[in-house]
């Protein structure tokens, strides 16, 4: 009986904070200007894991409260939709090729939750941490201290986007909650934070789409002993095939030059593992550099494989 008590407490307390949590939420009557769709703007979610930021939710022409949808979550939330808005001018123009996805049946029903990054903890929250037990300790001491602002934030990231935010979409908009739809993209860090979310969180995303992902951690590749650590934590936690979708992809310009050698040791390791090409798909884009523009210029590829109706 006391145990029981215990359980309705415990219960009760996470209940009222979740209330006051999210009552904090300001949703603001920006204007976000896209070209199909709408975005309703969430100007400063609290969170108990992470500092507030902006959220931005992305739905359909045709939205219909009557209709479910999958969700997709993508990083870097503010480079998005609106190119007058963004520090260098540049988008993803998510809205133009989803809309243009749904439109041709191509892909199923589905919104976007974009979660801004944190400025100057982007990488501490990006930059998957149980990586760093792969280091040896001065290499990690180093990094964290020059990359990561002392403290590695990505657990907690991951922590705000599964117990905060998912729970708030999924009460707040017409979604399908379960895992098989369930997606997470981003690019370069956002690349690295992805396939991380798939690997902690393999029961809550079904598939995750790393565009330019960011294989150095840091800007050279010069005596870098990132790319290894990484490939360990893959190669000891990545989901099994049967259930989930991976899609990496690279250019071939500025910190994209970086990348093919490490995505060719990763794809080793998914091959390891048992991925094919039902849930794996590895692109190189010759010419594309590392930018908003290059990925907006591909975006339709991940997005068609990972939201495709039929395999």
């Amino acid at each position: 009986m006391a145990s029981n008590k215990i359980k309705a407490l415990g219960m009760k307390t996470t209940l009222v904070v979740f209330v006051l949590l999210f009552t904090t939420i300001s949703l603001r009557a920006q204007k976000i200007e896209v070209s199909g769709g709408k975005v309703v703007f969430y100007e400063n979610f609290q969170s108990l894991y992470v500092d507030s930021r902006s959220v931005y939710v992305w739905l359909p022409a045709d939205y219909d409260l009557l209709k479910k949808y999958a969700v997709l979550y993508m990083h870097d939330g503010q480079m998005l939709f609106d190119s007058t808005i963004t520090w260098n001018k540049q988008e993803w123009m998510v809205d133009e090729t989803l809309g243009e996805l749904l439109r041709e049946k191509k892909i199923k029903e589905v919104i976007v939750v974009g979660v801004a990054n944190n400025g100057q903890k982007r990488h501490a929250e990006y930059f998957p941490e149980k990586a760093l037990k792969y280091l040896k300790k001065a290499e990690a001491d180093s990094f964290i201290s020059k990359f990561l602002y002392g403290k590695p934030q990505s657990d907690a990231y991951l922590s705000f986007l599964v117990k905060e935010l998912k729970p708030f979409i999924d009460g707040n908009f017409p979604t399908f909650s379960d895992q098989e739809n369930t997606f997470v993209a981003g690019s370069s860090m956002g690349g690295l934070i992805s396939i991380y979310a798939l690997c902690e969180y393999p029961d809550v995303f079904y598939g995750a789409a790393c565009l330019s992902t960011h294989w150095t951690g840091k800007y050279t590749a010069d005596n870098n002993p990132i790319p290894a650590a990484i490939s360990e934590y893959l190669t000891k936690n990545l989901p099994e095939p049967q259930s989930h979708k991976i899609y990496f992809d690279f250019g071939s310009e500025t910190l994209d030059s970086l990348y093919k050698p490490y995505q060719i040791e990763v794809d080793k390791i998914l091959i390891s593992k048992g991925f094919s090409a039902k849930n794996w798909l590895t692109k190189e884009f010759p010419g594309d550099d590392h930018s908003e523009r290059a990925w907006a210029g591909r975006l339709a590829v991940p997005l068609t494989f990972l939201l495709r109706k039929q395999d």
